[in-house]
């Protein structure tokens, strides 16, 4: 019993690390009704920002700790911003496929100058928080563990409050309901879009952040395989369902944890990407995705 409530544990930590990232796939889907691919490098470029900000700070701090994460955050916020504004804005209007070559154009723009500034060498992590281990009944449990699950459980908390409690948040939801209906009623789309990728941006940061205290090994290519399994979670859970991206990061995490601990270990990808595949053929909108009726 103890070492399935440890691997629960395990991968509900990974899972929310997952959902915080799926998230922002699914805001800007939500929308734009595209994906923004950029979006797993946003996640490196938030953890490269602790790293360099974390050296300047006292280690094993819980206010160096949280420094560092509220910077990671409002500098991948302005980066995501800035990628929008010059990437993203001048396609709008443009066909799908002009906009997802752009993105991956983007992406790989931020891998490889991340190689260019950060260097290809992975680089150990600061200990930005206090790190201890309890053992309760067997289980033991990291402090790095709950600080992910507690921080990433109050981020989306967070937004939820911001995207059903306040005027952005109605404009959000106005935009991705009917964009040209928002803008007659004085909504500045831009300024909604523009606030969206930074927010999205900085959900990624804290993903960053967390992913790195956890696994204190990064690199520029750090973001490639969470950011997939990421975009598969919000594809799990529903693309462009906010509630959905996080139970599909949950649940991501945790099935990986569990076959990653199986003599099935070396299959641990194939078998979440199976998943997603049999949960689409019976749902196709996603867990909790809304069916919808498209004019053609």
């Amino acid at each position: 019993m103890s070492e399935f409530l440890q691997q629960l544990l395990n991968g509900l930590s990974l899972g929310a690390i997952y959902a915080l990232i799926a998230l922002g796939y699914t805001m800007v889907y939500g929308v734009l009704r595209f994906i923004n691919f950029a979006h797993s490098d946003v996640f490196m470029v938030g953890a490269f920002v602790g790293y360099y900000l974390g050296q300047h700070l006292p280690e094993h701090t819980i206010l160096g700790g949280i420094t560092v994460l509220v910077g990671a955050m409002i500098a991948c916020a302005i980066l995501g911003m800035t990628i929008e504004r010059l990437a993203y804005r001048p396609l709008r209007g443009a066909p799908t496929l002009n906009v997802l070559i752009t993105a991956i154009g983007v992406s790989l723009l931020l891998e490889y100058t991340g190689q260019l500034v950060f260097g290809a060498t992975p680089r150990n992590f600061p200990a930005i928080f206090p790190v201890a281990q309890f053992e309760v009944g067997g289980l033991v449990i990291s402090s790095n563990q709950l600080m992910v699950i507690g921080v990433s459980v109050v981020l989306m908390i967070v937004l939820q409050l911001i995207v059903f409690r306040t005027r952005i948040g109605t404009a959000m939801r106005a935009v991705s309901l009917n964009p040209n209906a928002a803008r007659l009623v004085g909504v500045n789309n831009d300024v909604v879009i523009s606030f969206t990728f930074g927010l999205g941006s900085a959900l990624a940061a804290a993903g960053g952040i967390l992913y790195a205290i956890n696994y204190p090994s990064i690199d520029p290519l750090m973001g490639v395989m969470p950011g997939l399994k990421a975009f598969v979670a919000a594809i799990l859970g529903g693309i462009g369902n906010i509630p959905g991206a996080a139970l599909g990061g949950l649940l991501l995490g945790t099935v990986e944890t569990f076959v990653a601990g199986s003599q099935f270990s070396t299959y641990k990808d194939a078998i979440a990407f199976g998943i997603l595949i049999i949960i689409l053929l019976f749902r196709p909108a996603g867990l909790l995705g809304k069916f919808t009726v498209e004019k053609v």
